[in-house]
């Protein structure tokens, strides 16, 4: 019976490691797929807080922590490699249908989210910020590329900006980083660095995400512990608006074969958003 049951034990943290694993894919795509922030996956996939809590305070349970993140930063890392290959190619052909999958894979996640936005019970306030958050959302993530139009050249500063905005993406869920380093024309030498693994590249980058985490994740600790609600109606409506935004709206020379795939690839996305929300609430 013992046996029986360390077999049993050995197979669920098996189980979890591979689905933390495949969730660090999901948020790691924020950082290379456009209109997707890896810190929406993070919240949609219940990671979030804890991610938030283990940064503002990396010495409190600090093996714990480092173990529980292991696989979803392995995760990362190979969804940020693996994507950089084939993300120039697949956007370009299939632009839309990989929309669609996102925005089904968030959809099918979102009453999960929505059920841990109002965990602690919804005022008025409540409501009030997250039809704010979605305006506001919808406002600067439309316009946002006139902010940015033109093109710079990859250098250290360039870099460091780009890492202070991917750092942005986890910290602030909804925030699609790739999307503002798309605008600033850096994407696709930004990609080309990762799949070479480009020092000249990963290094500024790697310091800037890390000075924006130590100089923000405290406060945003301090917003998670004393403004729960609100902060989580904020990141809902947030998540509303960057699911808005990514929906294609391009359907040129498309037939209806293109739309039927379309149709598949959404449902394919809600089926696994729904399946990693159930695994979630399995393994909390």
């Amino acid at each position: 019976m013992e046996l029986k049951q360390e077999a049993i034990m050995q197979e669920t943290q098996t189980q979890s490691w591979f689905i933390r694993f495949i969730k660090g894919m999901f948020i790691g795509s924020g950082f290379i797929i456009p209109g997707v922030s890896g810190g929406a996956f993070a919240a949609i996939f219940g990671m979030y807080e804890r991610i938030i809590l283990f940064l503002s305070n990396i010495t409190k349970n600090f093996k714990e922590n480092v173990l529980f993140f292991i696989p979803v930063g392995f995760g990362a890392l190979a969804g940020i490699v693996l994507l950089s290959f084939g993300v120039s190619f697949v956007l370009e052909n299939y632009e839309t249908i990989v929309r669609w999958f996102f925005v089904g894979c968030i959809v099918g996640t979102a009453p999960s989210l929505w059920q841990e936005t109002g965990k602690q019970g919804r005022e008025t306030k409540d409501w009030i910020v997250l039809v704010i958050s979605i305006i506001a959302g919808l406002i600067i993530l439309l316009f946002g590329q006139q902010l940015f139009q033109g093109q710079l050249q990859g250098n250290f500063v360039t870099w460091f900006i780009s890492g202070a905005l991917i750092a942005l993406g986890i910290l602030i869920p909804g925030l699609s980083p790739s999307n503002f380093i798309l605008y600033m024309g850096l994407y696709q030498q930004m990609s080309d660095g990762f799949k070479t693994l480009d020092l000249s590249v990963l290094i500024p980058i790697g310091l800037g995400g890390l000075t924006t985490v130590i100089l923000l994740s405290k406060l945003i600790a301090y917003i998670f512990k004393h403004y729960y609600s609100l902060f989580f109606h904020f990141i809902f409506g947030i998540v509303i608006a960057s699911t808005v935004v990514i929906i294609p709206t391009d359907y040129a020379n498309f037939g209806f074969v293109q739309y039927v795939w379309c149709v598949i690839s959404c449902i394919a996305g809600a089926l696994l958003g729904l399946y990693m929300a159930k695994l979630e609430d399995q393994y909390k």
